[in-house]
C-alpha cells in the first residue's frame, strides 16, 4: 500500500512539472484591432487576468492593444448596430492551469474610445485593475472587478454609472456634483465616503465593494 502511495505521488508530480513547463513555454505575440470606418456604438469587454485601461481616442475610432498565444486569446466581433465585444477564449488543457500566469507585461489590454459616440460600456475582469479616463458615455457604463481595484478619473455616464469590486478598492472622480446622482452604496469589510442611499439626481451612481474601500469623489462638472 505505501509503494503505492509513493508511485501515485510521484506520477501526480511529473504531470505538475509537466504543466508547468507547458504554461511557461506559451508565447504571447502583441497585437492590435481598429474599428477603421465602422461606427461602434457601445462595447463589451468580458475578459480574465487583464487589466483594462481605457483612454480616449484621439481620432474618433476605436483602437485596441493587447497580447494573445495560442492557448489564450481573444474573441472580438462587431455586430451589424456596432456593438463592439471582446470575450476572452483559450485552447487549454487541464495540465496549463497549474503553475505561474502569464507574465504582468502581457496581462494587459489597452483600449482607445472617441468621446462622446457610445451608447454604452460595459468591461469586466478578474485578478488585475481597470482604468477609466474622462469618457462621455450617452447611456451606461459598468465595471465589474474580481480581485482587483476600479480607477475612475471623470468618468462620465448619461443614465447610470456602475462600479463593482470585489477584494479591491474602487476610487477617484466622477463628473457632475453630489446633486445630480442618485446613490446605492453596499458595501462589506470596507470604508466608504458614500452614503449607503441617496434619492434625487437624474442619473443614477450604484457602487459596490466587497473586502475594499470606496471613495469617489465628483468633480462638479457634467454635461
Amino acid at each position: 500500500m505505501k509503494k503505492f502511495i509513493i508511485t501515485t505521488l510521484a506520477a501526480l508530480a511529473a504531470l505538475t512539472l509537466c504543466g508547468c513547463s507547458d504554461s511557461a513555454e506559451d508565447t504571447f505575440s502583441e497585437r492590435s484591432w481598429q474599428s477603421g470606418e465602422t461606427e461602434i456604438t457601445s462595447v463589451s469587454i468580458d475578459v480574465r487576468d487583464r487589466a483594462v485601461v481605457v483612454a480616449i481616442s484621439p481620432d474618433e475610432c476605436v483602437s485596441m492593444d493587447y497580447f494573445d498565444s495560442d492557448k489564450e486569446f481573444f474573441d472580438i466581433s462587431v455586430s451589424a448596430a456596432g456593438d463592439l465585444t471582446v470575450t476572452a477564449a483559450d485552447d487549454k488543457q487541464w495540465s496549463d492551469y497549474i503553475g505561474s500566469k502569464a507574465d504582468a507585461s502581457v496581462r494587459q489590454i489597452y483600449i482607445e474610445l472617441p468621446q462622446s459616440a457610445l451608447e454604452s460600456l460595459t468591461i469586466s475582469t478578474t485578478n488585475e485593475d481597470v482604468t477609466l479616463p474622462a469618457l462621455s458615455v450617452a447611456k451606461t457604463i459598468s465595471v465589474s472587478v474580481n480581485g482587483g481595484s476600479i480607477f475612475v478619473n471623470g468618468a462620465d455616464a448619461g443614465r447610470a454609472l456602475t462600479l463593482a469590486s470585489k477584494n479591491g478598492n474602487i476610487s477617484g472622480t466622477v463628473a457632475g456634483a453630489y446633486e445630480d446622482y442618485a446613490i446605492t452604496c453596499d458595501i462589506k469589510k470596507g470604508e466608504s465616503n458614500l452614503p449607503a442611499s441617496k434619492s434625487g439626481g437624474e442619473r443614477a451612481l450604484n457602487v459596490t465593494a466587497n473586502n475594499g474601500d470606496i471613495d469617489i469623489q465628483f468633480t462638479g462638472r457634467g454635461d
